[in-house]
């Protein structure tokens, strides 16, 4: 399922590098230093090492610093791609990477500077990940932007770090795995030793060790056709037509995961005139447990960017009525420009807390898409595990409970309750949701076998793993009012 970075060395990474006599790495031809590829290259790494010193400092989102310098450097579609690699990499890769520069380095390498170690990184992430880069070009442009920026020394310094790993790349020795498991899971797959500590409590060993590696692959791009505009048939006319490399979802027909696409599919026609929306199968599947029918009213408790609501509004054919909520202002924009892409005019927003808002009338459906610590993302966004700690956990299960307590209050008899997460969590999950049930005998919990296939339900909750069923670990609840 992983991407192919064939592109990144059909034109200008096949260039000779040769060493002199002072081990120093140079280009075969003296001019390269003056042309339009290494100018190239340089401005990728140098760029993806900027990004990552921002990202280290702030709490910036990775997208958000990418799409800053597509829009402030001359990149074509090669450059943009090999940039947004190398930042992923670095960042879903950053404890293997130290693991094995600490290994190398002479002196302390955590007292490093950032830009160094990001350099350092860059430099190592080619080495071991991009197998279709030359090593010698990966080594060349990561000592030549450290002189540039550090100095002669350091980039000397550098230049001999890398160059050993290149030799001894085969040799690299790593924790053992009986001495210390969960560092062990955490410096091979690069997560924090934490969660590897708090998934084999939760999960054991073995399939703690599946979930990394599932959630270690590039990401895919999940693209679900808008049926209110077009047919899984048309866009597989389309898919195929140009020649992109996609499988349909098991679990949900709509659903289409492409991988490796030559094209930017947010420029395509097909994005454009909302016949598809980006949406990750785990979310159509909470959506389809919900169950939404022509007519409802309905209310989105935590809607940005609005992906669950638009598919609501689909299945409800656009006839109804559906208040999609956030509790920052900002954010509704999103909702409102994607419901116009789709066609849907039954979508209103409305800016307010989840955990206080009240409504006058009871509604059909109330779906809680609560905020969470987000960890069945992780291979869409790979900062959230370096970003989140045991305490976050239980910090917004506090959230959680208090809007799953607020939703039920103005849940119609006979009306559902939708109950969702991005997240593996239990403490998150049906731990709330089986807390919230103990003292609200109103409620029963819907099984989601009823509605769902049996392979993405147990003990009545949606529940996916991405080693399992090849997409975000989510999870959903259908819980229902009696009349």
């Amino acid at each position: 399922m992983e991407s192919k970075i064939n592109e990144f060395s059909d034109n200008y990474l096949q260039k000779e590098i040769i060493q002199d006599d002072n081990n120093q790495i140079l280009p075969e031809n003296q001019n390269y230093q003056n042309n339009e590829s290494h100018i190239r290259n340089y401005s990728v790494r140098y760029n993806a090492v900027k990004i990552l010193n921002r990202y280290e400092r702030s709490d910036s989102y990775v997208d958000k610093l990418l799409a800053a310098a597509f829009n402030s450097y001359d990149f074509n579609k090669f450059d943009k791609a090999l940039l947004t690699e190398m930042v992923n990499g670095v960042i879903r890769w950053r404890a293997k990477l130290d693991w094995v520069l600490t290994g190398f380095y002479n002196g302390d390498y955590q007292k490093s500077l950032n830009w160094v170690k990001n350099a350092m990184r860059v430099g190592l992430y080619q080495l071991l990940f991009l197998t279709k880069i030359p090593p010698p070009i990966a080594i060349y442009e990561t000592v030549e932007m450290t002189k540039n920026i550090q100095g002669d020394k350091t980039a000397g310094l550098v230049n001999a770090v890398l160059r050993n790993i290149l030799r001894n790349i085969e040799n690299i020795r790593y924790p053992d795995k009986k001495d210390d498991p969960p560092y062990y899971l955490a410096t091979i797959n690069s997560y924090p030793k934490w969660l590897a500590k708090h998934w084999i409590e939760l999960f054991g060993f073995d399939e703690t060790e599946k979930i990394m590696i599932a959630m270690n692959k590039r990401p895919y791009i999940p693209a679900r056709v808008n049926k209110l505009k077009s047919s899984t048939h048309e866009f597989k006319t389309f898919l195929d037509e140009n020649q992109v490399i996609y499988k349909q979802y098991s679990f949900s027909d709509s659903t289409f995961m492409i991988f490796n696409p030559k094209m930017n599919f947010f420029e395509t026609d097909f994005f454009q005139e909302g016949k598809i929306a980006i949406q990750d199968p785990s979310a159509t599947l909470a959506v389809m447990l919900a169950h939404p029918q022509e007519g409802w009213d309905v209310v989105d408790l935590c809607s940005a960017p609005g992906g669950k609501s638009f598919l609501i509004a689909e299945m409800m054919k656009n006839n109804g009525k559906i208040i999609a909520m956030d509790k920052y202002d900002s954010k509704l924009r999103f909702i409102q420009e994607g419901a116009l892409r789709l066609g849907l005019s039954i979508i209103e927003t409305q800016t307010a807390d989840a955990t206080k808002v009240q409504f006058s009338e009871q509604k059909d459906l109330v779906l809680a898409d609560v905020p969470c610590s987000g960890l069945g993302t992780i291979s869409k966004k790979p900062d959230i595990k370096w970003k989140r700690e045991i305490e976050d956990i239980r910090n917004l299960a506090k959230i959680q409970k208090k809007i799953i307590e607020n939703a039920a209050r103005f849940v119609k008899p006979g009306g559902v309750l939708l109950y969702s997460t991005c997240t593996i969590e239990p403490e998150e999950n049906m731990n709330i949701v089986n807390e919230f049930l103990s003292h609200h005998s109103e409620f029963n919990l819907d099984p989601a076998e009823k509605y769902l296939p049996e392979k993405v339900c147990a003990d009545g909750f949606m529940q996916t793993f991405p080693n399992r069923h090849s997409c975000d670990a989510a999870f959903a609840a259908r819980l229902v009012k009696r009349g």
